[in-house]
């Protein structure tokens, strides 16, 4: 299941805390954490949080450059901050995705990271042999 904001435990990873407080301070809604070490190699955690208007979620991915430069963490790569309607920042540990409310139902990232889906995968590759 994934974690809300509320439910971190600090001591996740340094990517993923400076990024929840650094929403938390933005006022982004609905910040989930997912642990998808089970389903990609391409990352450890997803952020995942909804800006109230365009502007708004732009502001989140400043807030949250702004919080990792005290850091001197830098994304590896963002896209989509022209637009604001779906900013993604790679900060290698950890994917965020700030979004647009009606573009999080759409594509419904919580559904297809969602961690659960990490064991029934596990399962099925112990059933097959293959891991």
């Amino acid at each position: 299941m994934a974690l809300t904001s509320d439910q971190i435990d600090i001591g996740d990873t340094r990517v993923a805390d400076f990024v929840i407080i650094a929403l938390e301070d933005a006022k982004a809604s609905d910040v989930r954490l997912l642990d998808v070490r089970q389903l990609t190699d391409i990352t450890d955690y997803m952020v995942i949080a909804n800006g109230t208007s365009r502007r708004h979620v732009v502001a989140m991915a400043e807030r949250v450059r702004e919080a990792g430069l005290k850091l001197e963490l830098r994304p590896l790569a963002a896209e989509g901050e022209g637009e604001g309607e779906w900013i993604v920042l790679d900060y290698g540990d950890a994917v965020i995705h700030l979004m647009m409310p009606d573009r999080r139902i759409f594509y419904d990232l919580d559904g297809l990271w969602d961690p659960e889906l990490g064991e029934i995968l596990k399962q099925r590759r112990q059933l097959t042999g293959d891991g």
